[in-house]
């Protein structure tokens, strides 16, 4: 580092495990991102996602000015618009007709005005969040249980624990850092057990001793019997539960004729497994059960969470070093979120919206003119409002839900319908952007200030690493100006996000003497100068009081949020899932490694981009068989919601009879990825959370004439095919192309593609072969490539990784390889699995023959997972099935084009 050079630390904004991030910014302005080794959530890890934060600080598709009407305007012209369509809606419709809907990438402070303005001073509760799309059924089953919402447990459990239950939780992926913390520490001491309870083998699956693989929608079931399991062999703990619970007997009555056969009818898992996870579980004192989307995404979660919870408090193994249960949350202040009330059915700081004292409390504290006192709609309800015109304005900031919310074609054609739109985002052109009346350019990661709140409860600090470009703002700066010009100057008047940070911690303290369990009160007169420098630290903080810092787990000794200050075990009998139609499938989705959301930030980043580039589905291959799905092929899937094209991933990892898709994909990226048109807007009638894993749909073979593989320099303006999937590279784009017809002249297809005119002076170099229908179009100027289509009447075969390398370089040499579709003078690499070090597929299984037979040596011989390390689990699955001789059914060869979609 030079000396010219600063150090800023800050908080990772993709998952909940809140990584600190130590970021180097030079005097140009050039950023270095590494882990920060002093930041208790990581100690210096970073996934993928985290290590090439520095890709995503582009102005490449940024929304740098407000817009209204898709026309550039002034902040002025802008917020007067939306103050004034807020306030004639009110003042026409009332107070309920109006509503926000939020995101957990907001920072706290953001969060903290928004909220206050829409309960406080417009007087309703219709401000939500896309949390509810994650967690709320995890915020109902702590409520039920603890009396309020609290995660009782810390990271350092993990590692503490002899045996680690993983539910709905792909962790390997999903929160990349947690895994490698576990990993380590089952490295460490090679006693500890994992257990992997998910539908589907995943990266998480390859460190589990036990993997169970659940029919969707049976946990409640599976903890049934446990809790059963632990009572008949004697592990409760009667004294815990006498002193410190109620409900135990209820519970258990409910349990009781889960027998082992039982279990095993209604979950589909063997019962041989089912005795030995009931076995671990009970032998093990220091369990720690982690769940996640699987568990929450569901109809019924919260009666699933609470099924998990029941068997840890019914043997006091909870908040106690090593054990207990944790919700790994999804987003990166979801925690935040839920702490400041941004959900319809909360009041700030873990207050309740139902209880009169707590309505008090907050209005005085705020000096508010009016307080909500009924709870507002939640997300599904609040765009179904939208949709039947109750609804006449609303604004949505930093969320994507034309793609993220169930049914969202018909959330599209609410939108559409809906008088006044506003959308605060980084982005200019997003699925939801293009419905929006005024557009107002938001901050992104980078130039944010302020805090967050990760799974452990421990707030850090997001900093900002430059200038923020154009005319962009803060979200708390323009929901406060809204504030204003609405006429509530008083309670909006803050001069950064400090003032409002020390607002937020004084108000958790207010009226509260250990009566509620959300307490930062310590910090509500720290300075400007102490918020610039704050350190991570957990939650509850309370004034004055040391105990907090040595003790941040809750519930060991009992001191539950109940009136009478003891949990409740709450009876959970099991709802089996409705029965699937004849040819029918359960769709479960879910996020992947490097990508996130809706990729408005991971899908500028080239390096992201490499690992999996296009929607796909998972499908068991005796499932394809029957359907005549082909490995690589591609697939429609559909119901009456929707229908989508995706590629064939066919796997026996998958279990039979259900199918695997990602969340990720829009219409920015794919002609039609959007899975969450399928998803239909069934919800778990306590928590509103959304049934996202348990839609039914319908697949069938997409019938393609041709298929095309191509790289440009230039974004395509307009793709003419059935199927396309786009995903950007370091020298431009890459694109997947399918379609139902073949073009009359593919070379004039390759030139509109590649935004090359026929009268130009660039050169299209071809090789054709019409009996095959195989064609190969390669466009190049002065020994550089600016084009490449490839075209075959089946599935392509083309070292895409290699093509990716040359395509970037300048050397004319280059071009013959591209041409020919794969390297000339030496063997392709395979897929990319280490984005690190750009390692294939192919280079680790070459590695895997020489006798390099764990993950360690696969490093010390490629260098394959010694960069961040997400791609650990997935060397492991190339080592297992590699040395051992059974194959799965139908798996592709080394030079089959599926492996470039695995």
């Amino acid at each position: 580092m030079s000396a010219s050079s600063k150090i800023i630390r800050t908080t990772c904004p993709y998952c909940g495990t809140g990584c600190g991030i130590k970021a180097t910014v030079s005097a140009s302005g050039e950023v270095g991102i590494l882990g920060d080794e002093e930041h208790p959530a990581n100690f210096g890890r970073l996934c993928i996602k985290g290590a090439t934060l520095a890709e995503t600080l582009t102005l490449n598709e940024r929304l740098l000015h407000p817009r209204i009407f898709d026309k550039r305007a002034s902040w002025r012209e802008a917020l007067a618009m939306v103050a004034g369509r807020f306030r004639e809606a009110i003042q026409t419709y009332g107070p309920s007709s109006v509503a926000f809907y939020v995101s957990g990438q907001m920072l706290t402070e953001d969060y903290y005005v928004a909220n206050k303005l829409m309960k406080g001073y417009i007087g309703s509760a219709n401000i939500d969040t896309n949390s509810r799309l994650c967690m709320a059924s995890t915020v109902a089953g702590h409520k039920r249980a603890f009396g309020a919402d609290i995660v009782p447990n810390v990271y350092e459990d993990l590692e503490l624990s002899d045996l680690v239950v993983l539910v709905g939780s792909n962790l390997a992926w999903c929160h990349p850092v947690l895994f490698q913390r576990l990993e380590n520490a089952k490295a460490a001491r090679p006693e500890m057990r994992v257990v992997n309870v998910d539908p589907r083998r995943t990266a998480t699956s390859e460190i589990s001793d036990l993997q169970l693989s659940i029919a969707p929608g049976s946990d409640v079931a599976l903890f049934l019997g446990l809790l059963r399991h632990l009572d008949r062999s004697g592990k409760c703990d009667a004294s815990y539960v006498a002193l410190h619970t109620h409900g135990f007997d209820d519970a258990l009555a409910i349990a009781d004729s889960w027998d082992i056969a039982s279990v095993a009818k209604a979950t589909g898992i063997e019962e041989a497994s089912l005795q030995r996870f009931y076995e671990l579980y009970a032998e093990n004192e220091r369990v720690v059960t982690v769940y996640s989307q699987g568990v929450n995404q569901s109809i019924h979660g919260t009666d699933k969470v609470n099924a998990i919870l029941n068997c840890h408090l019914a043997t006091g193994r909870i908040g106690k070093p090593g054990a207990g249960p944790f919700s790994v949350t999804g987003q990166p202040n979801a925690m935040g979120g839920r702490e400041v009330g941004g959900l319809a059915n909360q009041l700030a700081c873990h207050m309740e919206l139902h209880d009169p004292r707590h309505q008090d409390i907050v209005r005085r504290y705020w000096r508010s003119p009016t307080i909500a006192t009924k709870p507002g709609l939640k997300a599904i309800d609040l765009f179904k409002a939208v949709s039947d015109g109750t609804i006449k304005a609303l604004w949505i900031i930093g969320t994507n839900p034309a793609d993220s919310l169930p049914d969202a074609d018909s959330v599209k054609a609410a939108l559409a319908s809906c008088p006044f739109v506003v959308v605060s985002d980084v982005v200019e052109r997003t699925d939801t952007s293009e419905f929006a009346h005024v557009l107002l350019p938001a901050r992104a990661w980078g130039e944010k200030d302020g805090t967050v709140t990760n799974s452990e409860r421990r707030i850090s600090r997001q900093r900002p690493l430059r200038q923020a470009p154009g005319e962009t703002m803060p979200d708390w700066w323009s929901i406060c100006r809204v504030a204003k010009l609405m006429g509530y100057s008083r309670g909006f008047d803050y001069g950064g996000p400090h003032d409002i940070f020390r607002e937020y911690a004084g108000l958790s303290g207010h009226l509260n003497n250990g009566s509620r369990d959300f307490d930062i009160s310590d910090y509500d007169d720290i300075s400007q100068r102490d918020y610039d420098s704050l350190s991570p630290f957990q939650w509850p903080r309370r004034k004055g009081s040391f105990l907090d810092r040595r003790s941040p787990r809750f519930f060991a000794n009992g001191g539950f949020f109940t009136p009478d200050g003891r949990a409740r075990l709450i009876a959970t009998p099991f709802h089996p899932p409705k029965k699937r139609g004849a040819g029918l499938f359960t769709l479960n989705t879910g996020r992947i490694r490097d990508q996130w959301h809706t990729m408005t930030r991971t899908g500028v980043a080239p390096s992201l981009s490499r690992h999996i580039v296009e929607p796909f589905v998972e499908i068991h291959p005796a499932d394809a068989r029957a359907l005549d799905i082909l490995p690589a092929s591609l697939a429609r899937l559909s119901n009456a919601h929707g229908s989508v094209i995706l590629r064939a991933l066919v796997t026996d990892r998958q279990r039979r009879g259900s199918l695997f898709a990602p969340i990720h994909w829009t219409q920015q990226n794919s002609s039609c990825g959007r899975i969450d048109a399928l998803v239909g807007a069934n919800t778990d009638p306590i928590s509103g959370q959304p049934n996202s894993k348990g839609a039914f749909v319908g697949i069938e073979p997409w019938p393609a004439a041709w298929f095309g593989f191509a790289l440009t320099r230039n974004k395509p303006s307009n793709v003419d095919a059935g199927y396309w999937a786009l995903a950007r590279t370091g020298f431009g784009w890459r694109m997947e192309l399918a379609g139902l017809s073949e073009p009359e002249d593919f070379e004039k297809y390759a030139r509109e593609l590649f935004g090359v005119t026929a009268d130009s002076a660039i050169a299209i170099a071809r090789v054709e072969d019409f009996g095959r229908g195989a064609f190969r179009f390669l466009a190049h100027q002065h020994g550089r490539a600016l084009g490449l289509l490839i075209v075959s009447r089946e599935p392509v075969e083309a070292a895409r990784a290699f093509l990716c390398e040359k395509f970037a370089s300048h050397d004319p040499k280059d071009l013959m390889s591209l041409l020919a579709a794969r390297p000339l003078s030496h063997a392709d690499c395979g897929r990319t699995v280490c984005i690190c070090h750009g390692v294939g597929a192919k280079e680790i299984e070459v590695a895997i023959d020489g006798r390099a037979r764990t993950v360690e040596t696969i490093g010390r011989a490629t260098r394959a997972g010694t960069g961040c390390g997400s791609c650990r689990p997935e060397i492991q699955r190339l080592i297992n099935e590699k040395t051992s001789q059974a194959k799965r059914a139908m798996a592709p060869a080394e030079d089959s084009p599926q492996e470039e979609h695995a």
